[in-house]
């Protein structure tokens, strides 16, 4: 007999095993895939390891049909090719847990590491329950004590809120997906497509602001500013909506003039908070470029190699119950942090400037102080800027001075503010990622005389809506209720995937407007930001006990029937408009810049495989070989040294990199030693 411990990940498991083994640690492999076995407390014990869902929600019975209501779980291995190798890791789990005593759950502790158990437990185990290990860090000491003081199963309102999102999520992804696909059928091509029940909320607001910074028009007005002591102070008016209104205060203001108000105020600029995934997010991708999917892929590896706490958390706290003190004395160890963490040490600094967000599983993300080795650099940069804001939420608040200088010139009013540290605290501990401006401003008297070395006006325009980023878009989401922290990331990679979104400042390409259009004009429930989040609060109450899982999932069901069969009578229109804009977007995609001749230099294939030829062949027989396998992007930008378009190149398990389309340029002198494949380009018809 022997008690089975079932862990998320390969790399989990071995963590969880050298954690609770008395002695030594057996490594066993079965199918190719290895679970450890040893002994504790002169018992023994296995851990083996899944690898995330090896059950998912699939039709009974296969079609093209929609809506979709009759599903059931099905072994992952069994429902895609490219899900195969998830049948071993099952079947390993399934011959040990034959015999097993005691089943310990040691998924990640989320909603979808209890649906991951659950289906675990249920179809492959045959078990009615299972204990579970509850642990935010892969640390010896917490997987110890989550051992030992296992739950007595699993949360039955997680579990039952998990498989309810599954549930409707499929519904809904594979009903209004399959829709879209038979309305471009019927337009006369085969495309896939896809809009999820959150995925159709978050493209509502990104095609939103398309339209109102494509509608947005310009208005003039104009600032007025004097340049004195060499700092520049603005007309106390603000805008002028009139240029004749500006140019009369710029000659009323004469060049001389008097201070008349100084004002200085002191203030505590309190430390940030610890992170909660989101704002981790935001911040990498302020200060490194880390897209959120990025982000989060990086803090999971970091996670499983025990250097930091979970990383799918929403709270902004950290517990005295954590051993604060512990883990600055671990950190300080790191010679990168051991003046810092000493300070704090010294100064018995142990109690962090606390968010007021919360999450009922996890605390806020924190370096666990384990020395952290091997990482890459990506992984290095991402570590630092965790470690840095856990030691920086210790500190004590930064003092500034904030000052403003008033001015009469002439008739006319001028005035400055700026601000300055006086004292650094926590902004020495975050260092390179504080953002703060600092604008000194010369020393003035009230009652002063001064001189105006310059007045003028300047004529600006009213600017439209900022596009989202990856990161504003995410933390919008997380803002407007819409997803999880877990999953919004990856629903805005999958409209990128889709072809409905392209760069980095987000713009909604002519099919994501089209979907959009289509789905708002026909269909608008499928992409209502609050029926989503009607249905996101349902969750939250199924996991608090207060609503039945099936009311959500009938209540579900019936909305979509009715929202797809209005949808039905619309489909031949419908996939006209999306056909027109599919063909828009997948032009527009294609061309990389400008040819010397004045047309389009577009991305092509031929036989010969991918290059780059000019849209006004065959009368331009200009061309570009593209590398061999490998998907191919435009940067929109172009070669300082030869004037060609620059690319962006993806092959798969590379790093992605960047090309010019001249062979001869200089930048690829060292190339010459290098086995670089690129077609030979070959011209095709128009």
């Amino acid at each position: 007999m022997h008690s089975l411990v079932i862990a998320e990940k390969p790399s989990s498991c071995q963590k969880i095993a050298f954690a609770l083994a008395d002695g030594s640690v057996k490594r066993e492999v079965k199918r190719g895939i290895a679970f450890f076995s040893f002994s504790r407390g002169g018992k023994n014990v296995c851990v083996a390891p899944a690898v995330g869902h090896l059950y998912g929600l699939a039709e009974k019975k296969k079609s093209w049909a929609y809506p979709v209501f009759d599903v059931e779980w099905q072994p992952s291995s069994e429902m895609s090719k490219t899900s195969a190798y998830t049948k071993a890791y099952l079947q390993n789990i399934k011959d040990l847990a034959k015999g097993a005593q005691t089943i310990y759950l040691a998924t990640d502790y989320d909603v979808e590491g209890e649906v991951i158990g659950a289906n675990v437990l249920e179809f492959a185990c045959k078990a009615k329950n299972g204990r579970r290990m509850k642990f935010s860090t892969l640390t010896k000491p917490e997987l110890v004590a989550a051992f030992d003081n296992a739950l007595a199963s699993l949360d039955k309102g997680m579990v039952a809120a998990g498989r309810t999102r599954h549930m409707l999520d499929y519904f809904w992804g594979i009903s209004v997906s399959r829709a879209l696909m038979s309305a471009m059928r019927r337009a006369g091509r085969f495309q896939v497509m896809s809009v999820g029940r959150v995925q159709g909320p978050t493209l509502a607001v990104l095609a939103k602001r398309e339209k109102e910074i494509s509608t947005f028009i310009s208005k003039p007005y104009w600032e007025v500013y004097a340049d004195i002591k060499a700092v520049v102070f603005g007309h106390c008016h603000g805008r002028f909506d009139d240029g004749a209104l500006a140019e009369d205060a710029v000659n009323k203001s004469g060049k001389s003039g008097v201070v008349t108000g100084v004002r200085r105020s002191k203030y505590n600029q309190m430390p940030p908070f610890p992170f909660d995934l989101t704002t981790l997010q935001t911040e990498a991708y302020s200060a490194f470029g880390f897209t959120p999917t990025q982000t989060l892929q990086l803090a999971q590896n970091l996670y499983e190699n025990a250097f930091i706490s979970y990383p799918r958390t929403s709270s902004q706290q950290l517990s005295e119950k954590l051993g604060l003190p512990e883990i600055l004395g671990k950190i300080s160890e790191n010679p990168s942090y051991k003046t810092l963490a000493k300070k704090l040490i010294d100064a018995k600094r142990f109690t962090p400037h606390n968010g007021k967000n919360t999450d009922p599983a996890h605390p806020a993300i924190y370096p666990t102080g384990v020395m952290p080795v091997g990482l890459t650099a990506q992984q290095a940069k991402l570590y630092d800027l965790i470690a840095r804001r856990f030691l920086a939420c210790f500190a004590a608040p930064s003092l500034r001075e904030r000052m403003r200088v008033d001015v009469k010139l002439g008739s006319e009013d001028y005035s400055v503010t700026g601000s300055r540290t006086l004292e650094q605290q926590w902004l020495e501990y975050y260092g390179k990622f504080v953002k703060l401006d600092e604008v000194t401003i010369p020393e003035f008297v009230e009652g002063e005389k001064v001189d105006a070395k310059k007045v003028w006006s300047e004529e600006k325009t009213t600017q439209p809506p900022k596009r989202f980023t990856e990161a504003s878009i995410v933390r919008k989401l997380e803002t407007e209720k819409l997803g999880t922290k877990a999953t919004r990331a990856s629903i805005v990679q999958t409209l990128f995937d889709r072809g409905y979104l392209i760069g980095k400042s987000i713009t909604v390409t002519p099919l994501g407007m089209s979907v959009y259009d289509s789905l708002a004009k026909d269909v608008p429930d499928i992409v209502s930001e609050e029926l989503t989040r009607h249905f996101e609060e349902d969750m939250e109450k199924i996991t608090e006990g207060t609503k039945a899982d099936s009311e959500v999932i009938d209540e579900g069901k019936a909305k979509l029937v009715e929202l797809l069969d209005n949808f039905k009578s619309k489909e031949q229109e419908v996939g006209r408009g999306l056909l027109s804009a599919f063909n828009i977007t997948q032009h527009e995609r294609n061309v990389v810049g400008a040819c010397k001749c004045g047309g389009k230099l577009v991305m092509r294939t031929s036989k010969y495989g991918q290059f780059v030829g000019c849209s006004n062949y065959p009368d331009c027989r200009n061309t570009y070989p593209l590398p061999h396998e490998a998907k191919v992007d435009s940067t929109g930008k172009t070669c300082v040294k030869c004037g060609t378009p620059i690319v962006l190149v993806k092959r798969k398990g590379k790093r992605p990199w960047r090309m010019c389309l001249s062979t001869t340029c200089e930048t690829k002198a060292a190339w010459a030693s290098k086995d670089v494949k690129v077609a030979a380009p070959k011209p095709v018809k128009k």
